[in-house]
């Protein structure tokens, strides 16, 4: 992922940020996924109810870019207040299309540049099938 597109993810990471539907937690995600075409894929947290039925930005826009018939994916950003990274259940999607994936934490409360990880040092040993 060059520095342009880097900048493309966490303009539409924070984009999207803006249309979670977040009403039980009032903690608005966004995600933007860099697919192998060159395509950006977006999606935000929706929550339910049913809190167990809540689904993450990062699973929304991985979901969406497999619709779309992408399976390889370079760089992730995900925005939200605090910088939160993603959950042990995103690690584990993110994992399946992706051995490594260059990630970008945007915090939108601080003006601090993003920080930068990879997929590896979030999810060491993930689970695979033999």
């Amino acid at each position: 992922m060059n520095q342009q597109q880097r900048q493309q993810l966490i303009k539409a990471a924070c984009d999207v940020r803006q249309r979670a539907y977040a009403r039980y937690s009032d903690f608005q995600v966004g995600a933007a996924l860099l697919a192998a075409n060159g395509k950006i894929y977006s999606g935000c947290n929706v929550e339910n109810a049913s809190y167990g039925l809540a689904i993450c930005a990062e699973q929304v826009a991985v979901s969406i870019a497999v619709a779309d018939g992408q399976q390889i994916f370079h760089g992730l950003s995900i925005a939200s207040a605090g910088g939160v990274m993603p959950c042990g259940a995103c690690r584990q999607v993110l994992g399946e299309f992706c051995e490594d994936l260059s990630i970008v934490i945007v915090d939108t409360n601080s003006g601090q540049e993003p920080a930068d990880f990879g997929l590896q040092q979030l999810i060491p040993g993930r689970f695979e099938l033999p």
